[in-house]
Order: structure tokens, then C-alpha cells, then sequence
């Protein structure tokens, strides 16, 4: 895929999409299939269109699992009819500026924009550009559930695992733009703004729309799959981020595994090769790496019966997505002696958050490895 293939720079498109990762183009899908307005001019029958309405801009990070998950992903989306614009936007120190400089003329012109990480510096840097009318914000996993609250609170915006720390030097420099883009995503007068998410959200800002994301998108396209007699089990990037420790971890997928018989393993894409390789090593589980987001995997088949998953975006999604089937998903709590020292203070209330409020999943208790 050639960089910025997939739209002519002169055209003026209506909404403009920027992702960076597999999901949040995924829930980008999912918004537009349930917009007629935002669907490609192939499908729509106003004539004054002149190309896709939606143009999905991918923000491409540099770690190959997630860029070859975009890359299968931004596929779906031309087979949709939608524009894709794949920027380089972390290749090398002039990146950046080139990306910013690229998508400027663009970002001015753009009725109305849709992110999928409204944390991300990348984002709020363009929405200083914009000035687009319309803002929508799509699901980037349980990350959608702190952002509405602390725009209800009138916060800074940091992501959970991190709030509570100090801000270091970066975010004290970026603060000015970070302000500006909280500023920019709170309704107003010339401003509307709409929350696209699958998650419970609660304290919504007043003037915020939230609209549920019911996965229809992917039940039409995929599926049903094949369910199969044994468990699968997800894995999650909390030791990655510092949250958890990761023995501990490892202990508790290996006690959670042989409790329910699971099989495989169904690796995060921000999971590191050397913890997979123990876990592997140590559990006798089939680790798989996705190249589709987990909702399409699952949805496509097989799949096991019971799905075992710790607190994460999937205890959400994947019941929406598996809707009509047969599969059980089920919650396993993370017990506060996993945390590491470095963890957020918000982490434990926020994690156990995740769990309990998630819909048609069975809550298991907490394994003790």
C-alpha cells in the first residue's frame, strides 16, 4: 500500500477519519454503517457527490503487529468504498511535520471529523487545525469510558493508567495544545459532539450525543462462526503498560487455563514476543496473534464455546459482536496484589469498573495463583 494512496487532495471530503489502530478503525466501520451520510458515493445516490464521503486517514504506528492488523483492516474499508490515506506519521524525526503539513488543507475543509483516540498528541494536534462543525469520538477500548468522564469533570486529558502520576516534561509542554483540544471536543453553539461507543458510558457531558455501537457492521459481514466444545482465553497489554505484574500474570493465565480447559491464547497485539514465548512455554497454550481485530476473529470462527478474558474492551464487545450464538464470555477480576508498584491509584476501582459493568458475561472470581 503506497502512503497516501486512496484519495485525490483535491477532492474536499465530508468527513475525515483519523485511527491508529486496528480497533478504532474497526468502530470507524461500524459509525459509518450506521450513517447513511458517511457511506461512500457509490452507495449514496445524491448527485452533487463527487467521491467517498468518508475519507479514513491511518496514523500508521511503528510496531509491525498493529500495522499489519491496519493494513487487513484498511482493505475492509476500500472494499466498503471508503478512501484510505495511509501516512507515514512516525517514520523518522520529520514525520510529523510532513503528516501535519499534509493533511492541513484537508483538515480545513472537513465538515466533520472522526477519532478514534482523542488522548492521542497526534489527535489533538489536528484538532487545532480543524474546523470542522461535527466531531465524533469512537470507541479506543475502555479509554472511551475516561475520557467522557473527564470531560463531564472538566479535566486535562490523560489516559487511566497514567492519572494520578506527575506530569513529566512532555506533557507539560504539549498541556497548552491538550487544553485546547478539550476545549475543541466540549459542545458548544458551533460544536457538536457525538460519542460512538459500545461501552457504558456515564456522566455525559451535557450537549454530548452517545449513540451504541451494536456491532452491526460485523455481524453482516461475518459469521456465524463455528463454535467449538472447548475455551478460548484473550489476552491483555497490562503488563505492558505497567499495570500488572507480570509473574503474577503469567500465574494467573496458567491457573485460569487449567480451570477451564482452555486451548488457546489469543494474544493482544501490544504483547511482547518475550512474554508470549513464556506463557507459551509455561501454560502449553497455543498462542495465536490476530491480524484482525479479536470482534472479526471471533465473529469469522472458530471459536470456543466459553471465551476467558481479564478486564478489557473485549468483556464489552465481543457478546455484541457474537450476538446469537452460543459462546459464553467470562470475566476473570484482577486481584489487587497483581498490581506493581508503579500502577496507577485509579487502576484497581478502574479495572473493576470494566468488569461490572459489562453486559451478558459471566463474572468469574478473581484466580489466586
Amino acid at each position: 500500500m503506497s502512503p497516501r494512496a486512496g484519495i485525490d487532495t483535491g477532492t474536499t471530503p465530508h468527513t475525515l477519519a483519523f485511527v491508529e489502530s486496528p480497533v478504532q478503525l474497526l468502530n470507524v466501520l461500524e459509525w459509518a454503517h450506521t450513517r447513511p451520510h458517511a457511506q461512500s458515493a457509490a452507495q449514496s445516490p445524491a448527485p452533487e457527490a463527487s467521491g467517498p464521503e468518508l475519507t479514513l486517514v491511518v496514523l500508521s504506528p511503528t510496531d509491525p503487529m498493529t500495522r499489519g492488523q491496519l493494513r487487513r483492516m484498511a482493505e475492509l474499508a476500500r472494499d466498503e468504498g471508503h478512501a484510505v490515506r495511509w501516512e507515514e506519521a512516525r517514520g523518522g524525526t520529520t514525520a510529523p511535520f510532513r503528516t501535519i503539513g499534509g493533511l492541513a488543507p484537508l483538515l480545513r475543509r472537513a465538515r466533520r471529523v472522526v477519532m478514534g483516540d482523542p488522548f492521542s498528541r497526534y489527535v489533538q494536534l489536528l484538532l487545532t487545525i480543524t474546523r470542522a462543525t461535527d466531531l465524533v469520538v469512537v470507541d479506543d477500548g475502555t479509554a472511551t469510558m475516561e475520557f467522557v468522564g473527564q470531560l463531564a469533570r472538566g479535566e486535562r486529558l490523560v489516559r487511566w493508567h497514567r492519572k494520578g502520576g506527575r506530569p513529566g516534561p512532555r506533557d507539560l509542554l504539549f498541556a497548552p495544545v491538550s487544553s485546547s483540544a478539550r476545549r475543541r471536543l466540549t459542545p458548544s453553539a458551533d460544536t457538536r459532539v457525538e460519542v460512538f461507543s459500545a461501552m457504558p458510558v456515564q456522566d455525559v457531558p451535557e450537549g454530548v450525543t452517545v449513540t451504541a455501537n451494536t456491532f452491526t457492521w460485523t455481524r453482516a459481514r461475518f459469521g456465524p462462526p463455528r463454535v467449538t466444545k472447548g475455551a478460548d482465553m484473550v489476552g491483555t497489554s497490562l503488563v505492558e503498560t505497567g499495570v500488572v505484574d507480570a509473574d503474577r500474570y503469567l500465574e494467573a493465565v496458567r491457573a485460569l487455563a487449567r480451570a477451564h480447559g482452555a486451548a488457546r491464547y489469543f494474544a493482544h497485539r501490544r504483547e511482547s514476543a518475550d512474554k508470549l514465548h513464556r506463557l507459551a512455554v509455561e501454560t502449553g497454550l497455543e498462542v495465536v496473534r490476530p491480524d484482525l481485530p479479536l470482534e472479526l476473529i471471533a465473529r469469522r470462527g472458530p471459536i470456543g464455546r466459553t471465551v476467558l478474558s481479564f478486564p478489557s474492551t473485549v468483556v464489552h464487545t465481543l457478546p455484541l459482536a457474537l450476538s446469537g450464538t452460543d459462546v459464553r464470555v467470562a470475566v476473570c477480576d484482577i486481584d489487587p496484589t497483581w498490581l506493581t508498584e508503579h500502577a496507577s491509584p485509579r487502576a484497581q476501582g478502574f479495572l473493576s469498573g470494566v468488569t461490572g459493568t459489562a453486559r451478558d458475561v459471566h463474572r468469574l472470581a478473581a484466580v489466586m495463583p
